[in-house]
């Protein structure tokens, strides 16, 4: 039998995870003002445009060959075959119209149904739609680790290889399971962290946060740091702007975890619960580090709290139960309020935190599946009964856990180091050191967000520059 298997979707299914895509994809502009917040003024517009630009660049890569590459058949034991899908062929074209013969025995009359590419209970187009989000995001969370430094064109360069050759491969690994027919016999082969290792990563612990974690630590790195950092103070200038981006990632978030249930069922709704209390527990945990190291706690911090449960739990909420959830919550949010600061020790210059945020709160969720599997818990059920330490299960899904994530980690990392320094020394990464000074909007945009002579001019300034 060929793969995709074809048959009759379900509508609710089907409803449920065009919402959760359009979620997924909503994130992305919620990360850009999460990020474009946190930059100073003059290179606000330059680090929407470089979440933005991703949607651009890897959802053209996506539609030639990054879904082939990503859920095509295993080859070589670490990528998905790129020309089985390529262009899409044979999942694009609307429902296929099958006919139903009259049935003699009551006399029913002949009916139409639809026969098209599944994936689960979900149209396979759907399900296309519903990855391609999870590849822009994590191409975006890349960018905010060279914030106000990186030149434009060398980010899309970069964007378009580093998600050829690292994410595309990676997602096999962890998100293409193995697809069976109706007699038990395998018509499609996927990636080994998925089926072989057995590691848990329901929403994408490692494919998404560790990977673009380990992807922004390598680029700056080689990128180097900004200028006057870290003497010289570089706040976020619109904090309101970081608010609204996390409130819009937590409702986005949603579509990301409860939707990777792909299909409208129990194991979504606890999810999406999994998810509500590990992101409230984070905002807190975040929070009280803040008030015994700082002696306040910020509006900055809150929103970096929720991000940072929103990261942890990725991996781990279809493993864990609501104790579990909030115990995930609470670590992340503080260790990663810790880890932020590691940047000033180690003297890497990661400008908006990619490393302690989402490389440390994916480590963190991703192994904390080895301690708190539940065993009345989704994953439990779908590996026959597996448990965490906590649960008396011993070390063996903790080992699974940490060669999944640290196997990700190094991969990225090297890769990543490669392709930074290949265009370092082409076509160069950073713009002239008075470029930027002046700032990124206008050096590699020419345009401005604020026109700050407009605001605090007068009426007869205007009437001069009219």
């Amino acid at each position: 039998m060929a793969y995709p298997l074809v048959g009759v979707p379900d509508t609710g299914d089907t409803a449920w995870m065009l919402a959760s895509s359009a979620l997924v994809l909503l994130m992305t502009p919620g990360l850009a003002f999460f990020y474009g917040g946190m930059v100073r003024s003059k290179n606000v517009l330059n680090m929407i445009m470089m979440s933005i630009s991703a949607m651009g660049v890897v959802g053209v890569l996506w539609a030639i060959y990054g879904f082939s590459e990503a859920f095509g058949d295993n080859k070589f034991g670490v990528v998905g075959n790129p020309g089985q899908f390529f262009g899409l062929k044979g999942l694009i074209g609307g429902n296929g119209v099958k006919s139903a013969a009259a049935d003699p025995a009551t006399g029913a009359a002949a009916v139409s149904g639809t026969d098209i590419p599944l994936a689960g209970t979900i149209p396979m187009t759907v399900f296309v739609a519903f990855q391609l989000m999870f590849a822009i995001i994590t191409v975006a969370l890349i960018s905010g680790a060279v914030a106000d430094r990186l030149k434009f064109r060398a980010w899309l360069i970069f964007a378009a290889v580093w998600v050829t050759i690292v994410y595309f491969p990676v997602a096999h690994w962890v998100f293409d399971f193995d697809v069976k027919d109706a007699a038990g016999n395998v018509v499609h082969s996927g990636g080994w962290i998925a089926n072989k290792l057995q590691a848990i990563d329901f929403a994408g612990g490692t494919a998404v946060h560790i990977n673009a974690g380990a992807a922004g630590l390598a680029l700056c790195l080689v990128l180097g740091r900004r200028k006057g950092w870290p003497k010289t103070a570089m706040r976020p200038h619109n904090l309101p702007f970081v608010m609204l981006g996390a409130g819009l990632l937590w409702f986005g978030w949603f579509g990301f975890n409860a939707g990777s249930a792909v299909s409208s069922n129990g194991l979504a709704g606890s999810t999406f619960l999994t998810t509500t209390f590990a992101t409230a527990a984070a905002m807190l945990g975040w929070l009280v580090v803040e008030k015994f190291r700082d002696g306040k706690p910020t509006s900055l911090g809150a929103a970096s709290g929720i991000v940072a449960g929103l990261v942890a739990i990725t991996p781990s909420c279809s493993s864990v139960n609501v104790l579990g959830a909030l115990l995930i919550g609470v670590v992340a949010g503080a260790l990663c309020a810790l880890a932020v600061g590691l940047k000033f020790k180690l003297g890497f210059d990661d400008s908006l935190d990619v490393v302690g945020v989402h490389l440390v709160g994916g480590i963190v969720g991703t192994l904390m599946v080895g301690l708190l599997l539940a065993p009345e818990s989704g994953a439990s059920a779908a590996l026959g009964g597996a448990k965490g330490l906590f649960y008396g299960g011993g070390f063996d899904q903790l080992g699974k856990q940490a060669v999944g994530a640290f196997t990700v980690l190094a991969f990225s990392f090297i890769v990543s180091l490669i392709i930074a320094y290949v265009i370092k020394y082409t076509i160069g990464l950073r713009p002239s050191e008075e470029e930027e000074f002046e700032g990124m909007d206008e050096s590699e945009h020419a345009e401005t967000a604020y026109d700050f002579a407009a605001v605090g001019g007068t009426a007869r300034t205007a009437v001069k520059e009219a």
